[in-house]
Formats: structure tokens, C-alpha cells, sequence
């Protein structure tokens, strides 16, 4: 029964990375097609921070302890029910956050600094290799250097961001893997 639930899982989460990376692609494409040079940067820093900031999520998740939320949940402290499902599920989370989110924004941020520099080029009528090497380097030390600092953060500072996401996750109304516990009991009990 794991076997057909990892198949599963597998499955599930390679369908939303292929969706998540077609999604992210055809808009910023379609968008860097239609504005100026700084509101291509601003696209693709937007790019860089959202996988920042899920990678700093994911880790974070994985760091956390469950004793403070447990504490929290007694006392009926808004986000902490949410926050123990992720730490439950952290596996998960982190794949969603690092693998799916984290990744896929890397490879568009690296298309969308192609696709800029490749504007920079023809704007600029020139074959010079200068705009791709400063744009991909930027890009790649900005996203480096900024998952390291986040993966810093989230080790130092792991139940404050948990906590946050679930505040998050609780004005929202969403419950993280809610589906999964009642999958997981139905299974229990057959």
C-alpha cells in the first residue's frame, strides 16, 4: 500500500511542478512582452523572492519543534493548529516550498533573465555577451545569497515563521493536508 501512495505522491507532485512552471513561464512571458526594461527587473526579482521566501518556509517547517505549538493550540492561539499540521506533514511542506515553489521560480527567473538580456541585446543592437553575464550572475548571487541568509533566518527564527504561516494559513481559512488525515484513517480502518 506505501508503494501506490509514493506512485501517487510522485505523480501529484510532478503534475503541479510541470502546471506551476507553465503557469509562471507563459505569464512572465506574456508580460515582459508587453512592458519596459525596470518592470521586467521588478517580474523577475519577484521571481527570486517568492523562491526565497518558500525555501526559507520549508526550511523552517522542517526546524521547527512542535513542543511551543502544542502549548499554543491549548490556549487557542490563532495559526497554531495550521502550524502543527505543517511540522506533522514537513516532508510535504518542504517539498511543495523548496521543490516545487523554490525550483520552478529559480528555472523562470533564470528563462525570465534570458529573455531580458535577450531584449537588452536587440534593444541595444548589439551580440555582445556583456547583458546575459551581468544579468544571469545578479541573478544567481542574489538567489544564492539570499536562500542562504533565509536558511539562516529560518534555523534561528523557525517557530516564529511557522507560526506566521499558519496565522496566514488561518486568516485564509485554508487547513494544510486536512484530506490527508482523513485518507490516512480511512486506511486504518480497512
Amino acid at each position: 500500500m506505501k508503494k501506490k501512495t509514493n506512485l501517487k505522491w510522485l505523480f501529484k507532485i510532478t503534475t503541479i511542478s510541470i502546471v506551476a512552471s507553465v503557469v509562471f513561464t507563459l505569464a512572465s512571458t506574456e508580460i515582459l512582452g508587453r512592458t519596459g526594461y525596470i518592470m521586467s527587473f521588478a517580474i523577475l526579482a519577484v521571481f527570486i523572492i517568492v523562491g526565497i521566501v518558500f525555501d526559507v518556509i520549508g526550511i523552517a517547517v522542517t526546524a521547527a519543534a512542535e513542543a511551543p505549538f502544542n502549548s499554543m493550540a491549548t490556549h487557542r492561539q490563532r495559526g497554531a493548529v495550521e502550524s502543527l499540521r505543517m511540522i506533522k506533514y514537513a516532508n510535504r511542506v518542504t517539498c511543495y516550498c523548496n521543490d516545487v515553489i523554490g525550483d520552478v521560480t529559480g528555472i523562470v527567473s533564470g528563462t525570465t533573465a534570458a529573455l531580458i538580456a535577450a531584449r537588452l541585446m536587440e534593444g541595444f543592437n548589439t551580440e555582445n555577451l556583456l547583458f546575459p553575464l551581468l544579468i544571469s550572475a545578479a541573478v544567481t548571487g542574489l538567489t544564492v545569497g539570499g536562500k542562504a541568509i533565509g536558511k539562516t533566518l529560518a534555523f534561528n527564527k523557525s517557530t516564529e515563521i511557522v507560526l506566521s504561516v499558519g496565522q496566514m494559513l488561518n486568516l485564509m481559512r485554508i487547513m494544510p493536508f486536512s484530506n490527508r488525515e482523513k485518507q490516512e484513517r480511512n486506511e486504518r480502518n480497512q
